[in-house]
């Protein structure tokens, strides 16, 4: 697991991070087989990069005391397999895909929260864990309601 050595390591990583996820968004828009899907998965990418925003903006700023809430989980993402991410992936593939990125960027979070070397890192992690587990709460929400409804 990576060493972090500053709240501005942190934050890189984790402005890295959201980059991986509009990156990982955008292509699947790019390969949408509909332009609802292709809509939907644009919507996401622009998301993340809002997060990202946000974040840099935390960097930029040094605003290190940042709010904590609660989370609702559905636990929808502990109940669903994932499926192999392919050429000709479905809308309800892709939302699985999403919440098991969400789920792991959380326990990830969640783990450096748990092994940080002193309460200002530890209040980042529990930050990003906290932003990740409404990520995942976001797809549980679309999920539930696009793919459980109908079936």
């Amino acid at each position: 697991m990576e060493k972090f050595e500053s709240l501005n390591h942190i934050l890189d990583f984790a402005m890295g991070q959201e980059q991986s996820a509009v990156d990982f968004y955008t292509k699947l828009a790019t390969n949408a087989r509909s332009t609802d899907m292709k809509s939907i998965f644009e919507q996401f990418a622009r998301e993340e990069i809002g997060h990202k925003a946000r974040l840099t903006k935390i960097k930029e700023e040094q605003l290190f005391n940042l709010p904590k809430e609660k989370v609702a989980d559905m636990k929808i993402a502990d109940y669903v397999a994932y499926p192999e991410l392919g050429e000709n992936i479905t809308y309800d593939e892709a939302l699985k895909v999403a919440m098991a990125r969400e789920k792991a960027a959380f326990k990830l979070y969640s783990r450096l929260a748990d092994i940080a070397d002193n309460d200002a890192m530890r209040e980042i992690f529990e930050f990003l864990a906290q932003e990740e587990s409404k990520h995942k709460l976001r797809f549980e929400l679309e999920y539930d309601e696009f793919v459980l409804r109908e079936n």
